[in-house]
């Protein structure tokens, strides 16, 4: 397994023979251009959790170049399906799973926005449960603290924690540590939403020194996590 952080709150994980983008934002003044190939090269579904132009914005262009397949929330795939015939997208809802063949990704809620660049309704915002080889991840999508968190780790035990993280927009540092504490047995915890803007957090020393003896890891863009 590998997990890649492509800057901002994008993701590449390469999974039980699968490579899952999750909001690939390389519109992002973080992402290095020249690296795109690189980026998404070889992928084989996307996985959106809000409709927010940070999140995205560059899916459609994604996914026409690739030929592969756009999950998300239904209100959201129905707007984004409308901006091409060519796009092969769909919607399903919190509480649903997606079976990729060795690979699951279940919807689950988060406490933020969701509407679309254009202003359309884009159903509401989620985060994603993704188990496959003997690990689960639970990717956050942007969020706040909530009480929900205990009901996933309750259903599901993820073992690998990616926390948006950043603050201003999201949970800070502080918060997501408190989040991954409080809620969550992690043996790893990886922070995203950050380092992209001003008003966002720019390290993560305090997510860090919040999580004693957890595994926190801060890669670069592109520098792959293997596990």
């Amino acid at each position: 397994m590998k997990l890649i952080w492509l800057g901002h709150g994008s993701f590449r994980i390469e999974i039980g023979g699968k490579v899952l983008l999750i909001d690939p934002f390389l519109s992002a003044p973080t992402f290095p251009k020249d690296r795109r190939d690189e980026a998404i090269g070889g992928a084989t579904h996307i996985f959106v959790t809000h409709g927010h132009g940070d999140h995205v914005s560059d899916v459609a262009g994604i996914a026409k170049e690739l030929g592969i397949p756009v999950y998300g929330m239904v209100e959201l795939m129905g707007w984004l399906g409308a901006q091409d015939d060519a796009l092969k997208c769909t919607g399903f809802n919190k509480g649903g799973t997606i079976d990729l063949g060795g690979v699951t990704v279940t919807m689950v809620n988060a406490t933020h926005s969701s509407s679309t660049p254009d202003g359309k309704y884009a159903g509401s915002e989620s985060g994603f449960v993704i188990s496959g080889e003997g690990h689960t991840i639970y990717f956050s999508g942007d969020t706040d603290v909530m009480a929900d968190m205990g009901v996933f780790n309750a259903l599901h035990a993820p073992d690998i924690g990616i926390l948006a993280a950043g603050g201003f927009y999201t949970m800070d540092m502080k918060r997501a540590a408190f989040a991954a504490k409080t809620f969550f047995n992690f043996k790893m915890v990886i922070p995203m939403h950050y380092k992209t803007f001003p008003a966002l957090a720019q390290d993560a020393e305090e997510l860090k020194a919040g999580l004693p003896g957890v595994d926190v890891r801060t890669p670069e863009v592109l520098e792959a996590i293997e596990i």
